[in-house]
């Protein structure tokens, strides 16, 4: 498999960043617009409208077990271990964090929340044991 192929699952995941970073623009807009939020409680964050509060918790999340996910797939395509079994779970991850995103940012239910993260929590962990046999 050809190592780049591990940059496309990241890829992916920032898409879905910026999806979250433009759903929040547009749910506290529409907040101000309805006139349950004014623009200046945007500023410090203390105050956040109903509205965009999933949304902005879903923000916090993509920074939060992603991070390791990133540092993972970096460190498989320096050390050329970014093969087949490396990138399905690459893509088994990204997938978790589209669900889990969907439905922190709908109905937040958290018994259909909990099996998308934990999918992403074991095929990450199942990545970094790839990484760390490959370099063995």
């Amino acid at each position: 498999m050809n190592q780049t192929a591990i940059f496309w699952p990241m890829i992916a995941h920032v898409a879905l960043v910026y999806g979250v970073y433009f759903m929040m623009f547009l749910r506290r807009m529409a907040a101000v617009r309805s006139g349950s939020a004014k623009v200046s409680q945007f500023r410090e964050n203390r105050d956040e409208p109903p509205q965009s509060l999933f949304v902005r918790n879903n923000l916090a999340n993509q920074f939060e077990l992603p991070v390791l996910f990133h540092v993972c797939c970096l460190a498989l395509y320096a050390t050329a271990g970014a093969g087949t079994v490396a990138v399905v779970l690459a893509w088994l991850f990204v997938l978790s964090r589209y669900v889990h995103a969907v439905i922190h940012v709908t109905s937040n239910r958290i018994r259909l929340r909990q099996p998308a993260f934990t999918l992403g929590f074991l095929a990450l962990g199942a990545m970094w044991i790839a990484l760390a046999i490959h370099i063995l």
